[in-house]
Formats: C-alpha cells, sequence, structure tokens
C-alpha cells in the first residue's frame, strides 16, 4: 500500500512540474476537456449518471473496456467510434509526455538510493587522497 501513495504523489508531482511546460499543458487540458465532453455526452444521450458516464469515458479511452456499459443508441455508437479514434491519440500522448518529464528529472527515492540524486563534493579529500567512493586512476599503475 505504500507504494501506492508513493506513485500518486510522483503522478502529482510529475503533473504539477509539467504544468510548467507549454506542450504539456496543452494536452493536460485537451485530456480534460475530452473527459468532461464524454462524461457530458454519454449522460445527457445514453442517460447514464455522471459517475458511469464518466466511468465509460475513462474505460473506454484507457482500452481497458470491461463491457459493462456500452452505448444502446446509435448516435452514441457513432460518437463512441469517433470519440476513442480523437480521445485515445489524445490521452496516449499525454501519457508518453509526461513519462517522458519524469524520466528527464530523476527525482524520488532510486536517485538517492543509487546516489545519482548527491551533488559532487567540492571540497578536495585531506592529503591528495581520492574521496569516497572516486577511484584513483593511478593506483593501478606500478612503478
Amino acid at each position: 500500500m505504500p507504494a501506492f501513495f508513493i506513485y500518486l504523489i510522483r503522478l502529482v508531482r510529475g503533473i504539477r512540474d509539467g504544468l510548467k511546460e507549454p506542450e504539456f499543458r496543452g494536452l493536460f487540458w485537451s485530456v480534460l476537456l475530452i473527459l468532461l465532453s464524454g462524461t457530458w455526452f454519454y449522460h445527457a444521450v445514453e442517460g447514464w449518471s455522471w459517475l458511469d458516464s464518466f466511468y465509460f469515458s475513462v474505460i473506454t479511452l484507457t482500452t481497458v473496456g470491461y463491457g459493462d456499459f456500452s452505448p444502446k443508441t446509435a448516435v452514441g455508437k457513432i460518437f463512441t467510434i469517433i470519440y476513442i479514434v480523437i480521445g485515445l491519440g489524445i490521452l496516449s500522448s499525454f501519457i508518453l509526455l509526461l513519462a517522458d518529464f519524469q524520466r528527464r528529472e530523476p527525482t524520488g527515492l532510486w536517485p538517492r538510493m543509487t546516489n545519482k540524486g548527491k551533488r559532487p563534493s567540492a571540497a578536495p579529500a585531506p592529503d591528495g587522497l581520492p574521496a569516497n567512493g572516486e577511484e584513483d586512476s593511478h593506483a593501478a599503475v606500478s612503478s
């Protein structure tokens, strides 16, 4: 369970930091718009509750498709076809950009565990010896 909360915190931080970039911000608002438009459409046309409409919109665009809901009207079926083609491209672009943004800025537990998140020490080691963890390139050379 703690891993889920760590993932959720990283996701929220990634979105928060990503909103500073125009391309990310545009895709973020496009994803929200496409989800809200699908939710509104299914609520208005199919007569589903707001929660069921939002649920179906998310399940459809993430290609999970449990099959517990499906459009019954012809207009709903045609909208769903167009909704999937347009929405899937927008959502997948957003997810890929979010993953790329998080990969470019390694923050979190893993960089700290692998010492990639630490700054190199500016102070030289005493007596000219290599600092802790550094290699001495001349140590292997024997006289």
